[in-house]
């Protein structure tokens, strides 16, 4: 009887903790009501068990109700009564607004120069701010239209500049001004999607608009890396960092969907990453999503996977309803509730996140999304809208050329004593432009096809299949291979160095593939880390597919997104030991190895933690 009684305690103790919302100690959750649902919720019978079904799988504090998409607009009688339905139940509501005609479409926009349509979105947002203190713009604030009146307005301009400055006028005399006119103390949010590098060609103002709203918010989806964005898992923590940078403590979380999540762990790596990114709120798109049913087969699958981060069987167990009766989980709002639960247990341990600085001037284009690709060779990275002047290092793509002072900038960082690394990209599109006041070095279209590497004075790597590199053409003597590719006795810098003043410039070849990074051999992988990252508490020792994450209290995240097993090593900096994971409190002891610098100076002795990481999976460590 006593454990009966026990039992009976416990689970009213879980259903108190379900209704009262504000669950996890770290994070807030939202979910996101598509109009589509939301015009469904004046229908009590029908709402009422879909959400204690969802509520039950994954605690909620928010909930945002949309009122247009796709010209479909939720009348105000059923849009009070859901708003009322979710206050009464402690949850709170924002207003949520896309601004599409036709989804379906693709993606098919309003027209901002067309009168007709312009009067319609205003309409919209003052129907939305009379029922809400919050309103987020869904992924769309933006234009793809070249109708005649676009074309006409465009005049002699680029659609991009065109599409700048009509979207950030757009902003103002359509959504802040008469959102605010009809409910002066409303808090207007855009949220920003996932594809940042593009955004200018249709109209996202990432200069203008953060500085105009209210709050940003991130799309932190990257669904499956072979879908038809090719975004890496990387960008779903590097992407709200940067746009962290936009608007400094005005960006209000994350947003991930279940969108091309072929396995339950794919969904949730999106999640965790999102929070290892230090996002104080996660939304889950969307509400008809949160009803994805988990069925038999994908329990069978999902059941054999290898995977520790995210246990299957932990996630199945039975949890109660609203009356205490214990059920089996049957959707993939489950698959967000388990994994909210498993990192809120460690998420107020980690500091704030760090990364190499890698500069991205406004509306600049170029080895897009490169910065994800190098996070998934295993180095931190941080994406900033203003060159770092401060940092011991800096990274520069591509993308740096679209600043006309990029030059004076990096001979400034060099003469303070202080490196640079470009890309062979930057190097391509600067070498006349200034460059080669730095280091006279050439780069044309000749490619070399390579397969094996030295990183220094040790043994060469090799690896299974070539890879097409461009050739980088350098003075004898003047700069140096620090690593380098080659093919027989042929051989071009995959790394190369020149000194200037008290600092050096260092060059990084991309492969034509970028993806080939990740097939790079672990020591030149490791070399490259070691520029990039000096004196820092942790380098990881990996192949691709391999991340880590910093903070600046001694705390790091090593995580796998790689299909298999792997055996990484993780090596410490010069204060450190040993290390203790923060989710078993297990010390993991560590081994002494030299480490060889170069040929002028002695080795210096470090630790080695030798880490096991399953598919898909993490490990919490703190420092010591």
């Amino acid at each position: 009887m006593k454990k009966q009684v026990i039992a009976g305690i416990l689970a009213l103790f879980c259903v108190f903790q379900v209704v009262a919302g504000g669950n996890y100690k770290n994070f807030k959750v939202s979910v996101y009501s598509r109009a589509y649902e939301t015009a469904k919720m004046g229908d009590e019978k029908w709402l009422e068990p879909i959400w204690d079904e969802i509520s039950r799988q994954v605690h909620v504090d928010k909930i945002y109700l949309e009122t247009h998409r796709d010209l479909l607009v939720v009348d105000e009688a059923t849009l009070l009564k859901a708003k009322n339905f979710f206050e009464s139940r402690g949850i709170k509501t924002a207003g949520g607004i896309t601004l599409t005609v036709d989804e379906g479409n693709n993606f098919q926009t309003f027209c901002y120069t067309n009168p007709e349509h312009r009067k319609k979105i205003k309409e919209v947002v003052e129907f939305t701010a009379k029922h809400f203190d919050e309103l987020i713009l869904d992924d769309f604030f933006f234009t793809n239209c070249k109708c005649d009146l676009c074309i006409k307005a465009k005049g002699t301009r680029s659609w991009t500049d065109f599409r700048l400055d009509l979207m950030a006028k757009a902003a103002k005399e359509l959504i802040i001004d008469p959102a605010k006119a009809v409910n002066p103390s409303i808090k207007v949010v855009v949220k920003y999607p996932n594809w940042y590098d593009h955004f200018q060609g249709c109209g996202f103002n990432l200069e203008a608009e953060p500085k105009m709203f209210d709050g940003v918010y991130t799309g932190t989806e990257t669904r499956d890396p072979s879908g038809n964005q090719h975004l890496q898992q990387y960008l779903g923590y590097l992407v709200y960092r940067y746009f962290n940078k936009l608007k400094p403590g005005k960006n209000g979380g994350g947003w991930v969907d279940t969108g091309g999540a072929t396995s339950m762990d794919r969904y949730a790596e999106q999640l965790w990453l999102t929070i290892f990114a230090k996002a104080p709120e996660i939304t889950l798109f969307d509400f008809r999503q949160m009803q994805r049913q988990l069925t038999k087969a994908d329990r069978a699958e999902w059941q054999n996977k290898e995977v520790c981060s995210f246990n299957y069987d932990e996630m199945m167990k039975p949890i109660p309803d609203k009356n205490g009766q214990m059920l089996l989980p049957t959707s993939f709002a489950r698959a967000a509730g388990y994994t909210f639960e498993t990192i809120d247990r460690f998420m107020d341990k980690l500091g704030n996140p760090i990364g190499v600085k890698t500069y991205k001037p406004y509306h600049s284009v170029g080895e897009d999304f490169l910065p994800n690709y190098m996070g998934m060779i295993g180095i931190p990275m941080d994406i900033v809208p203003t060159f770092p002047e401060n940092e011991p290092i800096v990274f520069l793509t591509e993308q740096a050329s679209f600043d006309a002072e990029i030059i004076t900038k990096i001979k400034k960082q060099l003469q303070a004593g202080k490196d640079i690394m470009v890309t062979s990209g930057f190097l391509k599109t600067m070498q006349n432009k200034g460059l080669n006041d730095i280091v006279e070095l050439r780069m044309g279209d000749e490619k070399a096809s390579v397969k094996e590497f030295g990183a220094g004075w040790g043994p060469h790597s090799f690896i299974d299949d070539a890879m097409i590199i461009p050739q980088i053409k350098y003075i004898t003597n003047d700069s140096w291979e620090v690593v380098s590719a080659f093919d027989r006795t042929n051989g071009w810098p995959i790394v190369h160095r020149g000194d200037y003043s008290k600092g050096k410039l260092y060059v990084l070849t991309i492969p034509d593939n970028v993806i080939d990074l990740y097939r790079m051999p672990i020591d030149v992988l490791s070399k490259i880390k070691e520029i990039l990252m000096p004196n820092w508490p942790a380098l990881l020792e990996a192949p691709g597919y391999t991340s880590l994450f910093v903070y600046d209290n001694n705390t790091v995240i090593v995580e796998s997104f790689s299909d298999k097993t792997q055996q990484v090593k993780l090596r410490l900096g010069e204060n450190f030991s040993k290390g203790t994971d923060l989710l078993s409190n297990k010390e993991i002891p560590g081994e002494k190895r030299n480490i060889f610098q170069s040929f002028r100076k002695p080795p210096v002795s470090r630790t080695i933690l030798n880490l096991e990481l399953k598919p898909h999976s993490y490990q919490v460590l703190k420092l010591e």
